[in-house]
């Protein structure tokens, strides 16, 4: 995945925010970019279980992928555990 061409792009949207989620006991990882640019990621720590993990997830993270790496065509968040 590491080699996928927008992987460092995606790295640093997501290191634009992760120090909040990081403050709150969070963060997030990438699970998988598919050959369409569909990104895949999972939110972990205290944000996993958090109520209030939707509107973090769409209206951070989601956001800032959008915004700083409009080559992906959809964001998705996988559940883990």
């Amino acid at each position: 995945m590491e080699n996928h061409p927008l992987y460092s792009k995606i790295q640093t949207a997501l290191d634009n925010i992760r120090p909040y989620l990081v403050a709150d006991g969070g963060n997030v990882e990438i699970v998988e970019i598919t050959e369409e640019n569909v990104l895949k990621l999972a939110l972990v720590g205290n944000c996993q279980s958090c109520n209030m993990s939707a509107m973090t997830f769409r209206a951070g993270v989601e956001e800032a992928i959008r915004r700083d790496v409009p080559e992906v065509t959809a964001v998705e968040e996988i559940k883990v555990g």
